[in-house]
């Protein structure tokens, strides 16, 4: 196997996660946030309507453990391919 095609799975792999997670936040923040909000204001968080606070904070937090998710899957990644130190 050539370098070539080894960084392009590399890639390939990276970006498959990207759009992973991302479509997960997007669910959370649009989807939660916006579209359920109405079904989930049925629901409360620390006094507030559960749809609120995800739109208002929940999104943020999700992105926050996305970001910790995302870390591991490449440091995962890195070792798979041979690009770690």
């Amino acid at each position: 196997m050539n370098k070539r095609s080894h960084a392009k799975r590399y890639w390939r792999e990276n970006i498959k996660y990207l759009f992973i997670l991302l479509s997960i936040w997007f669910l959370v923040s649009f989807g939660a946030g916006i579209l359920f909000k109405d079904f989930l204001d049925q629901f409360h968080l620390g006094g507030f309507k559960l749809g609120f606070w995800f739109a208002q904070q929940g999104s943020i937090y999700i992105f926050v453990i996305l970001i910790f998710v995302y870390i591991r899957l490449m440091n995962h990644l890195d070792k798979k391919y041979g690009y770690d130190e």
